[in-house]
């Protein structure tokens, strides 16, 4: 007897310290960033989200990120860029067909209510360590994250060195439902 009741505290323990998981939904999130070309900002997104999120606002180390966006939905609203953007000197999404976030630390922000990703970002094949603030509140069943932070693009090999600024802004507003 004593044994079943060391097993099922444990059991009940474990639960507790296991992160929920959830998916993120590419219909109810967006990916979008920005960039300067020619003197003028250039607004777009990425669809086909697709990953696995672990998330416990109380237990952060049981907590991680893996997502991915298909790098070949580039969208600007102007085809003639987009194919360009899809090509070997940008994207090269023949190639590399997603862009990935692996998250190695989620910490408590010093800013009330918010959290810190720290995590590997990949894009055209190069991985860079990137952190970034973001949010995450409970929404219909699943959790709303946002956040937002800088790359500078030339660091993974997108693009030349030609009239597009090297900074790029990118914004998630990622929803995940519990699975």
């Amino acid at each position: 007897m004593k044994h079943l009741f060391v097993l099922l505290i444990g059991v009940i323990v474990g639960k507790c310290v296991i992160a929920q998981h959830y998916a993120p939904q590419d219909k109810s999130s967006a990916v979008k960033f920005s960039i300067e070309n020619f003197g003028f900002t250039v607004d777009g997104s990425f669809s086909g989200l697709n990953g696995d999120i672990a998330f416990d606002e109380n237990n952060l180390s049981a907590s991680s990120f893996k997502v991915s966006i298909n790098s070949a939905s580039v969208n600007t609203s102007n085809n003639t860029r987009d194919k360009h953007l899809r090509g070997e000197v940008y994207f090269n999404t023949s190639k590399f067909e997603t862009i990935e976030i692996v998250s190695s630390k989620i910490a408590k922000s010093t800013t009330a209510g918010y959290y810190v990703l720290f995590t590997k970002l990949t894009i055209k094949g190069v991985t860079k360590d990137i952190s970034f603030p973001f949010k995450a509140v409970s929404e219909n069943g699943g959790i709303r994250f946002t956040g937002s932070f800088k790359i500078k693009r030339r660091d993974f090999g997108v693009g030349g060195r030609n009239t597009i600024s090297n900074d790029v802004d990118i914004k998630l507003n990622v929803f995940a439902k519990k699975l």
